[in-house]
């Protein structure tokens, strides 16, 4: 019996510029395995700033984006992808651009009335030269993701953090503060515009950073939260309509904080290529409901491919159960 994705080429995009370019190389990695298990002829392109090229000499049939972070998941590569006219995964140019820019993402997703925290963007010299506001709170790069660049300035701090004005600050003249969200942090992974299930994650740190996210043991993840069932469908709720409002599709995962003594739940922002890493939570999500890593990477190509009006690669016959769930 055929597997589902024989004699189908698909380029996977990983690597790439940005400062989450290890991360990438690890999902990428398992990306491109589990489509090799699926049948189909995998190009590995680490992607630079000639994959306009590479692509052109390849000619698949479609990529599997699993960039993270600036130019990969911003739109640069949307908009080289969409030139090229190659089908690709995750979200288009707008919503990818939108996602990424956090200021644009909160005002967006605001206006459709979804809870987000406040603050605002600052330059990063007035924000290390007193606080801009009342500890405590956090500061993070306007378009950065993988907790690269956020520093936690808590109640008592005798001063902001001096690293956003530091020579080796790469992450742009403005910068994210926003009010700190006592309480858990959540994440929800949305499938084809509905929410999975919600994840509570313990950081081992103390606080949910890069390694935290990334390292093996870094963190706890529990799977459904344990929070109030109001709060729980509130959190699918706000994941769904944060990802509706930037116009996402495919996979996204919304990150959350929930102030359990205060019952408050705000949406930090919405991650339009989320990780596929072992460590990762929208596989362990999408295991939690039944569904396989391999037939989670499965329909994120086939989403790709109908989208683009090729239609559904494996037929009930050739799926044989194996396909999209």
């Amino acid at each position: 019996m055929a597997a589902p994705l024989s004699g189908h080429h698909v380029a996977v995009l990983m690597g790439g510029l940005s400062s989450e370019r290890e991360v990438s190389l690890v999902s990428g990695r398992e990306c491109a395995d589990a489509l090799e298990r699926l049948g189909a002829k995998v190009s590995r392109v680490d992607a630079g700033r000639d994959l306009a090229q590479v692509l052109t000499k390849l000619k698949p049939d479609v990529c599997f984006n699993a960039l993270h972070g600036a130019w990969g998941e911003d739109g640069c590569v949307q908009g080289v992808l969409e030139t090229l006219a190659i089908p690709y995964t995750h979200c288009g140019v707008l919503a990818s651009a939108l996602a990424m820019d956090k200021a644009k993402s909160k005002a967006v997703l605001a206006a459709a009335g979804v809870d987000v925290p406040g603050g605002g963007l600052f330059n990063r010299f007035d924000v290390a030269r007193s606080h801009v506001l009342p500890p405590p709170y956090v500061v993070k790069p306007n378009a950065e993701g993988s907790s690269v660049g956020v520093f936690l300035v808590f109640e008592g701090a005798n001063s902001p953090p001096q690293e956003v004005v530091a020579p080796t600050w790469t992450f742009g003249e403005e910068v994210m503060v926003e009010p700190y969200v006592r309480g858990l942090e959540l994440a929800v992974g949305v499938m084809d515009g509905k929410a999975m299930t919600v994840t509570e994650i313990i950081p081992r740190t103390g606080f949910y950073d890069y390694d935290a996210k990334y390292a093996e043991g870094g963190s706890q993840h529990v799977v459904p939260a344990r929070i109030p069932p109001h709060a729980f469908e509130r959190a699918k709720k706000l994941s769904e309509m944060a990802h509706a409002a930037l116009g996402c599709r495919g996979v996204t995962r919304s990150d959350l904080r929930y102030d359990d003594i205060n019952d408050i739940l705000v949406l930090l922002e919405v991650n339009t290529q989320p990780g596929m890493t072992p460590t990762s939570l929208v596989p362990e999500q999408a295991a939690a409901q039944g569904v396989d890593f391999d037939r989670l990477v499965l329909w994120i190509t086939e989403d790709a491919y109908a989208r683009a009006g090729a239609g559904r690669i494996a037929s009930s016959g050739e799926a044989s159960g194996q396909g999209a769930p």
